[in-house]
């Protein structure tokens, strides 16, 4: 049995990405469909005393209207200074900001980045190293793609030789199960419900907000607030 998983890259995503990584034994980053704007691709929530803020990357689209996320270009560099600035600003208290930071912070200070997809992998690699996930990480576009949404899926399926694709529940609206049922492949909706709260700064507990929250606060411990990360 191979279970995989194809979703798109997100930008510092919420712990339940993460734990999805974790649950399979392949992750395939699925860039190579159309660039969405005011999506997760280029951004992410975090929590301030304000409330709930959005951290945005800045990338190239005029005239660009029909780009797929791999060719989508980051505008710029300032926009890393300004996130971890906003970072230090609203975690600096944190119980494990400095931890996180001795490695987090030559990502945003230290390197440079190109394309969306180029940045999304390399902080997604850096946080599953830390979690522990050691789930290979790859791309769509290393494989042959089909025409159609579901069939290009499922023959993704087969080209890596998986058996169960477990996809996130969003997906429910367009896939079609029968497609995969006919190569063989068992569909399986991954389930995000019941996650613990873990201590937080900025008042009330808010679940979805990018990872980088849970790993500040927590540090080390945050597995114990994820349901397929263990530590």
């Amino acid at each position: 049995m191979k279970k995989i998983a194809i979703v798109q890259s997100n930008y510092i995503p919420w712990k339940g990405y993460f734990d999805l990584i974790a649950a399979v034994d392949e992750f395939i980053l699925y860039d190579d469909v159309q660039y969405t704007r005011r999506d997760w691709r280029n951004r992410n929530q975090i929590k301030t005393p304000r409330g709930v803020e959005w951290m945005t990357v800045p990338v190239k689209v005029k005239g660009r209207f029909e780009q797929i996320v791999r060719k989508t270009e980051v505008d710029g560099v300032k926009w890393a200074k300004d996130h971890w600035k906003s970072l230090v600003q609203n975690y600096r208290s944190a119980p494990c900001f400095g931890g996180i930071a001795s490695w987090l912070e030559p990502l945003y200070l230290n390197e440079e980045y190109t394309h969306l997809s180029q940045l999304n992998h390399r902080f997604m690699s850096a946080i599953s190293s830390f979690l522990g996930i050691t789930t290979p990480i790859r791309h769509s576009r290393d494989y042959p793609l089909s025409e159609g949404r579901s069939k290009r899926l499922a023959e993704l399926c087969v080209s890596v030789g998986a058996t169960e694709y477990i996809s996130g529940p969003a997906a429910r609206e367009y896939i079609d199960e029968t497609v995969f049922a006919a190569r063989g492949i068992t569909l399986k909706w991954f389930d995000y419900a019941g996650y613990p709260e873990y201590p937080q700064l900025w008042g009330k507990f808010v679940h979805g907000v990018s990872i980088l929250d849970l790993l500040f606060n927590c540090g080390k411990d945050a597995p114990r607030y994820m349901r397929y990360v263990r530590s």
